[in-house]
Order: structure tokens, then C-alpha cells, then sequence
């Protein structure tokens, strides 16, 4: 047992020693290993799955909610998670983990899948995410609108560029989308 403990303990410095020394490089340009990678997504999903579990769900069917939700996402959400119609930023593209891309995946069809989902939306916009670039919105947000937020989300799923334009109202808000405006840095 004592040499079980001495054979981890000199482990652990010398991982200390690696890490520390610079070595190990911490760019967002150099990925990580995919051991490392799926390892991180797992502690990453079990965290917000475990965090959102109990939250309730108050009702969400009040149609100023999803639109509330619309306009804080397309203020606040598109530069890292797009929107139908708005091509990638170079902020989104400069992400390492890049983030989701919300109206790229497929409808929920399941109640309690899309329940959790929902739940856990509004966990992470509220609370963020540690070394994401996620930030916690519950900071200066309410959590009626973190769930108008959490609904669209859940809704971007497959939405057209039509029916985002017609949620956000960004054509006449003064916020153009990049397909709008012919703009180059």
C-alpha cells in the first residue's frame, strides 16, 4: 500500500512539473487529444444534466416569452451561436470547444427529452460555462427571460431563416444579420 501511495504521489508531481512548465500548450488552435476531449464532454454533459435535473419548469407557452427570448438571443447569442442566415464570425470560428450551433440540430421530438434539454438550456445560460467562453447571464438577467431564452433555443432547431427573421424582427430593429450587410474587417 505504501508504495501504491509513493508511486501516485510521485505521479502527481511530475504531472505538476509537465503542466507547470509550460509544455503542455494551452492555444485554442491546438486541439485537444480525443481522450482528453470526450473526457471533458463527459464531466461537462454529467455536470448540467446533474445541476438541471431538479429545476421546474414554470409555464412556457406565453408567446411574448419566446419572443423576449428571440431578441435577447439575437442580441446577445449570434457572434458564437449563429442564427439561420447569419454566416460564421470570426469570434465564432476563433472557439475552442466551438460552440453549439443551435438551429444545425434536429428537432426534439420526445416530451422528456425536451424537457431536460429545456432544462438544462436554461441552467447554462443562467450559470455558464467554465473555460467556454459561456458566461452566466443569470448575472444580469432574469430568470423570466433566461427561459424566454431557454424556449428559443430549445425552438432554433431546424427554424428558417424566415421564421428566425419574423421572431427577432431584427429587419426593422436596426441589427442586420450578416447576409444583410456586406461589411469586411
Amino acid at each position: 500500500m505504501k508504495k501504491i501511495l509513493s508511486l501516485l504521489l510521485v505521479l502527481l508531481l511530475l504531472g505538476i512539473t509537465v503542466i507547470g512548465s509550460g509544455v503542455y500548450n494551452i492555444a485554442a488552435t491546438e486541439k485537444h487529444w480525443v481522450i482528453t476531449e470526450k473526457i471533458i464532454e463527459w464531466v461537462r454533459d454529467s455536470s448540467i444534466a446533474t445541476q438541471a435535473k431538479d429545476i421546474e419548469i414554470p409555464p412556457l407557452n406565453d408567446p411574448d416569452l419566446l419572443i423576449t427570448g428571440a431578441k435577447h438571443y439575437h442580441a446577445m447569442c449570434t457572434q458564437c451561436h449563429l442564427a439561420p442566415g447569419i454566416k460564421p464570425t470570426e469570434l465564432a470560428q476563433g472557439l475552442y470547444p466551438q460552440a453549439p450551433i443551435f438551429y444545425q440540430h434536429q428537432p426534439v421530438i420526445d416530451e422528456k427529452v425536451l424537457s431536460n434539454q429545456i432544462k438544462e438550456n436554461f441552467w447554462v445560460i443562467k450559470n455558464g460555462l467554465k473555460m467556454t467562453a459561456m458566461p452566466a447571464w443569470g448575472l444580469t438577467h432574469d430568470d423570466k427571460t433566461i427561459w424566454g431564452m431557454a424556449i428559443f433555443v430549445q425552438q432554433l432547431s431546424g427554424m428558417t431563416v424566415e421564421r428566425y427573421n419574423q421572431l427577432t424582427d431584427h429587419l426593422s430593429s436596426g441589427h442586420p444579420s450578416e447576409q444583410d450587410s456586406d461589411h469586411s474587417h
